[in-house]
Order: structure tokens, then sequence, then C-alpha cells
């Protein structure tokens, strides 16, 4: 074979041998797991010797109303929380980026606090924050306001609501810093042509830089989705484990949990793996979105 064929059959498969390290842990930490969970799902429950019965956790958890309801519970939380994190994190980068330049380092940094501490310590502090009429939130916004105190880890009506505040102060700085860095990578020309046709602060905004960013507030999206779905942590500490009155706290990952305090491993892993086409679908969407907006 010439020299010049050799070094080309090198550099073609040069960036494979550089991903064989990525490979090597995603097979390892991700497909070996979910095989192990799909199998899982498919035997009985408890520590005894394995046997198999197909898909009776499935069809079991098809008339399961505390699975539908940690289902609807975790749809709900997760659609809420963009809801709330994506607009204000793009009006906290456009601020950053317009408004506080010499400040920016030192806001960005403290924007990214909530998101570097650990889970648990967040959930202790929103302990503070939500532990009844002494909480902080009503005690600074609720009751100053001449409204009554809310209990807001047994009210039915607002543990979802807490779950998602709790969630929103800590991702929203972090979404934040993904959005200011794509606002950076637009090119100047872009409003240059912008302003010489006339376009105001706001059209340049809704016109530029909103479609600009398309691909970062996807990928933004993406993120809080995965993240709603597995959320713990959060709410484990929150509401100690349960799905809170009524369930109206239940997410699926505790449930999940919840079955594997009981060695029900065979319908935790049924649950786990009922979410994987659902994950898929909502990233598809999410591509889906990407194409017709490009």
């Amino acid at each position: 074979m010439p020299a010049a064929d050799q070094r080309t059959q090198r550099v073609r498969w040069t960036p494979f041998l550089f991903l064989l390290p990525f490979l090597f842990f995603l097979l390892l930490f991700w497909l070996i797991p979910l095989v192990g969970g799909v199998k899982m799902s498919l035997q009985a429950n408890g520590l005894g010797q394995a046997q198999y019965v197909g898909l009776a956790h499935y069809k079991a958890l098809a008339s399961d109303e505390r699975y539908v309801t940690a289902l609807r519970n975790s749809f709900i939380y997760t659609l809420a929380s963009i809801v709330v994190i994506v607009p204000l994190a793009l009006w906290l980068a456009h601020l950053l980026r317009t408004t506080f330049r010499r400040l920016r380092p030192a806001l960005t940094f403290a924007l990214l606090l909530p998101a570097l501490t650990p889970p648990s310590v967040l959930a202790v502090l929103f302990l503070m924050v939500f532990h009844g009429r002494n909480g902080l939130l009503n005690q600074l916004f609720v009751m100053p306001l001449g409204l009554e105190p809310v209990d807001w880890l047994k009210d039915p009506d607002f543990i979802l609501t807490g779950l998602v505040l709790q969630t929103a102060w800590r991702w929203t700085g972090f979404m934040t810093f993904f959005i200011l860095a794509g606002m950076e990578g637009i090119p100047r020309v872009y409003y240059e042509a912008a302003r010489l046709a006339t376009a105001s602060r706001w059209r340049q905004f809704w016109h530029v830089t909103v479609p600009q960013l398309w691909p970062v507030l996807l990928f933004v999206a993406v993120y809080l989705v995965v993240d709603g779905f597995s959320l713990f942590s959060g709410a484990f500490v929150l509401l100690g484990g349960s799905g809170g009155t009524a369930d109206a706290g239940l997410l699926t990952i505790t449930y999940v949990f919840q079955k594997t305090r009981f060695f029900d491993y065979g319908t935790a892993a049924a649950i786990s793996v009922s979410l994987l086409p659902l994950m898929l679908l909502l990233l598809w969407g999410c591509l889906f979105l990407r194409r017709r907006t490009a």
C-alpha cells in the first residue's frame, strides 16, 4: 500500500481512537445497566432466585393508579420547570449582556453557586424556606401581604409548586450561563444589519437574539426534561421519601425508590424502563422542533 494511502487510513481512524474512552464508559455505565434493568423488569420480585414473569410488571403498571399519578406529577413538574426557568434565564442573560458588563463575572459566579451546591444541602436549606408558618417564604412574602400562611410541604395544592420553586432556584443561574454563552456567539453583523433597518432593541432581541439562540434553548429544555424525571434528593429531603399529602408530590423516581424499599425490584425496574420511550419521544420532539426552526 502506498505511503499516502497509509497516512489517509491513519487519519480516517484517528477520531475513533479518541472516542474509545467515551464509548467504553458509555457501554459500562449506560448500556450494561440498561440491559440489566430490562432483564430485571421481566423477572419476579424479591431477593430470591430470579424467575421469568414476562410483561407481568408492565401490565400491572397499566392499572396502577399511583404510577399514573407519579407520571402525571412528573410531567407537570418538568413542564412547569421549563416554563419558569427558560424565560427567566433568558431575561437574566440579556441583562448581564447589556447592562451589568463590569459586574458580569461576579454576578455570573453568584448565579452558578446554587447549581454547584450539592442537592441535599439545597434541600435542607429549602426546608427552612418552606417549613410551615415560620418558613422564610411565609414570613417574608406571604404574611406581609396579609395572606394566610401556606403549608408548602403538606398542602396538596402547593407541594408541586414548592418543588418547582426549589428547582428554579437551583438551575436558573446555570441555564443563564449557557444562554449567555450562546448570546456571545451571535455574530455582531446581525445586530448591525438590524440597526440599519431601524429596528428597536426589542425587535433586535425578538428577531435576532431569540432565533439564533434556538439550539441553546432546546439544549436547556432537554437538560431540564432529563433533570425533571431524575430528581430525587431534593424531593426526598423535602417530602421524606413519600409523595406528600394525597401523593401530590409523588414523582416517578420517588415511586421507584418506594418500590425498592420493599424489595419490589421487578416493578421498580419496569417503572424505570417504561420512561425510556417517553424520554426518547420528548427528545425526538425537541430535535424535530430544532429542524423546523433551523
